[in-house]
């Protein structure tokens, strides 16, 4: 069986870091009460002119530093956001030209918050179907640039960043000791649109909008959808939930992640949390949250890791793979 293995990874963070007690200083908050709620200590923030394809490509550049190959090698470029540069063309062919690449197909996903899994997904058919050999997949996100500043609900929830791997087919033995993508599923239910979702765009009002969240909801159906995923992706694969080695969720809210993890009676140090540091990158917050923990040598070849994700739309999903 042909598997999309993952060769390499990285990360690419905005250097202004924007500290709960900032936030404090132009809405009625507190470091105390964004933390109880959230967990989220900091989160980075582009500046003035800093894009999203900035951050995607310095990822991108990472992770093929990492596995060891240059962008001649690269046959697609999915790049999962939320926040493009532009409203076309795609973010993914900024990546390609600054990268040099001109072969193969570049394109974006958005699925929101779930955007990498989805993206993992698309990327995982291209390489057992055969169509691509070597697929950059990126998460990259300017969610700041959604935010209603004024609304301290919302905007001391997000942050901005990107994380990258590569993806390379091999040929394994099509059992569950093959290294790469074991299995990806995913899923989405429109009727959710009210609970999360961006007051604006092209077609509607002619203007970008800002982000808007029933959070006691979102809440509420992530703890169950996550949960939901996570078993559906563990089961099409056969193996417990408890042999899992990692699990690296969208860093959403930290109550969220340990929610899904009482649920599932999943150890809270096989979680790994960035959330704290980075806060919601959306679709970057699975792919650094996993760089995270490569880098720092938790997640190590041939553990099984598992990642998940929901988003507006609702959208949701989980990967696993053998690392």
């Amino acid at each position: 069986m042909i598997r999309a293995k993952v060769i390499g990874s990285g990360a690419c963070l905005p250097d202004n870091i924007v500290t709960n007690d900032d936030i404090a200083k132009s809405v009625d908050t507190s470091d105390e009460w964004i933390r109880d709620r959230t967990g989220i200590r900091e989160r980075r923030i582009v500046r003035e002119g800093e894009k999203t394809s900035d951050l995607a490509l310095g990822a991108a550049r990472a992770a093929l530093l990492d596995a060891g190959i240059d962008a001649g090698e690269i046959d697609v470029i999915i790049c999962c956001t939320t926040t493009p540069d532009e409203t076309f063309p795609a973010t993914a062919t900024v990546v390609q030209a600054r990268l040099g690449m001109t072969r193969g197909a570049a394109f974006d996903v958005q699925a929101v918050c779930s955007g990498f899994i989805f993206g993992l997904s698309v990327a995982d058919n291209f390489i057992r179907g055969g169509q691509a050999r070597t697929v950059l997949l990126i998460g990259a996100e300017s969610m700041s640039r959604l935010l209603d500043w004024s609304d301290r609900s919302t905007c001391v929830l997000f942050g901005d960043g990107a994380g990258a791997i590569v993806l390379q087919a091999y040929e394994g033995k099509g059992d569950n000791s093959d290294q790469g993508v074991l299995n990806t599923k995913i899923f989405s239910d429109g009727r959710m649109h009210d609970m999360l979702y961006v007051d604006g765009g092209p077609s509607s009002t002619r203007t970008t909008g800002h982000l808007r969240m029933q959070g006691k909801e979102v809440f509420r159906h992530a703890v169950t959808n996550i949960a939901a995923a996570i078993t559906a992706s563990a089961d099409a694969a056969g193996i417990p939930v408890s042999e899992i080695d990692w699990f690296v969720p969208h860093q959403a809210n930290q109550r969220i992640l340990d929610g899904t993890a009482r649920k599932l009676g999943i150890d809270p140090e096989k979680v790994i949390s960035t959330v704290a540091v980075h806060g919601n990158t959306s679709a970057a917050s699975v792919p650094l949250a996993l760089v995270t923990a490569v880098q720092d040598g938790r997640i190590k070849k041939g553990d099984l890791v598992l990642l998940e994700a929901m988003g507006g739309g609702f959208t949701w999903g989980a990967g696993l793979l053998r690392w």
